[in-house]
């Protein structure tokens, strides 16, 4: 409707609801356990450490460190994460979909090749290639990916429309699923033989 404004994630009522497990020490505020704001520190909304470079020893050779709620308690009801994703030569963050929140990247160091796909019908691929300093920006549910091209280490930072904004990698989610997808329905949905699937099938479980 024109006009009304639309939110991803509730708007809090009050200045800070830092999360907390026990409801010993909490007050119920905004549909939400909270710690007892007499009993907030500045930890409650701090972190350390994110300059620091993460391994990319890994088959992807990439690194996201996502800071979310879970992590930074303060970040409840306040809509927002953060992440670094570090990148060794010709490393790879995957296509994935953060299902609850829209993605800002900038680039600090290296060259990244991003890009991402719109929704059906059209599924235009938009893409660019960014150098330090650029920064690109991931519309919320859409299937998106960075890709380091440079033969140097790459490193970003991303902000995120989301306490949790979600993650679904969409390689692993589909052929890593818990238990199985039937290989019948994978083989009908990609158009590969049945040996092909569950290959893939073995080597995302």
């Amino acid at each position: 409707m024109k006009g009304v404004p639309n939110h991803l994630d509730p708007a809090p009522l009050q200045d800070f609801c830092v999360a907390v497990n026990s409801s010993t020490e909490a007050v119920f505020v905004n549909g939400k356990f909270c710690k007892d704001p007499k009993l907030v520190t500045p930890n409650d909304f701090f972190f350390t450490g994110l300059n620091t470079p993460r391994s990319t020893s890994n088959l992807l050779r990439s690194n996201v460190t996502l800071l979310q709620v879970d992590r930074i308690l303060g970040l409840n009801t306040l809509g927002i994460a953060l992440a670094r994703i570090d990148f060794a030569p010709y490393g790879l963050n995957p296509p994935h979909i953060h299902p609850r929140g829209t993605e800002i990247l900038v680039v600090v160091e290296g060259t990244l090749y991003v890009g991402f796909v719109t929704s059906n019908p059209e599924n235009r691929f938009i893409t660019k290639t960014l150098n330090a300093g650029d920064v690109f920006v991931f519309p919320i549910g859409l299937i998106h990916f960075q890709f380091n091209v440079g033969t140097t280490n790459a490193v970003a930072f991303a902000g995120l429309s989301s306490q949790n904004p979600g993650l679904i990698v969409i390689a692993k989610n589909i052929f890593g699923a818990n238990p199985p997808i039937n290989p019948d329905v994978l083989v009908k949905a990609f158009q590969l033989d049945t040996n092909v699937v569950e290959s893939l099938q073995k080597k995302f479980a």
